[in-house]
């Protein structure tokens, strides 16, 4: 049994926000792999299916970014899933729109979804999905712009870096996390 988890806040308010790539992800993984993610469990939203023969749960906590730990503790605990079993999906600023790194474990890298999840599972030895979210310039206000929309000019590059963390997402359950990791980092999808 694998998890898939995307982070993000929950509500309309936040819904195409970059800080929400993660629930933006966990959509068009659930849409391409026909898993419904509705069920309310574990402080979020589940869905259960088989890819390939690996049986997989896709989950969105419905607490806000900086609790994501909460939710991610329970889900764990109650369905019984190791550590390393769980990919996180999540946005990254210090990586440009367009590339994604596939990582084994580390630290939060300043990002206080994947801080909450460190705290309350007291390890960081989990796999994690980063998805690039920064622009060519320094950002002054980082919280206004994660909680800022993508523009026009992103939304192409949006959709094709959602395709991209889907590809490597499908290899991680085929072919494990280290051919992944080989494939898939260091690519730049625009």
């Amino acid at each position: 049994m694998k998890l898939i988890i995307g982070l993000g806040n929950p509500g309309f308010r936040y819904r195409n926000t970059r800080h929400n790539i993660g629930f933006l992800t966990i959509k068009e993984i659930s849409r391409r792999f026909a898993i419904p993610v509705k069920k309310r469990r574990h402080k979020g939203l589940l869905g259960k299916g088989v890819f390939e023969g690996e049986k997989i749960t896709l989950f969105m906590p419905e607490t806000f970014m900086n609790l994501s730990g909460e939710a991610m503790r329970e889900i764990v605990r109650m369905e019984k899933i190791s550590f390393g079993d769980c990919l996180v999906i999540c946005d990254d600023i210090n990586l440009k729109l367009g590339s994604i790194r596939l990582r084994k474990k580390g630290s939060s890298g300043g990002h206080n979804g994947l801080e909450s999840i460190i705290s309350n599972l007291g390890t960081s030895e989990f796999p994690r999905l980063r998805i690039g979210i920064g622009g060519e310039k320094k950002v002054s206000n980082m919280v206004r712009f994660v909680l800022n929309s993508f523009n026009s000019a992103e939304r192409p590059l949006l959709k094709g870096v959602i395709n991209e963390a889907l590809e490597c997402v499908m290899a991680y359950l085929r072919d494990g996390l280290d051919k992944a990791m080989t494939r898939f980092n260091g690519r730049q999808f625009a």
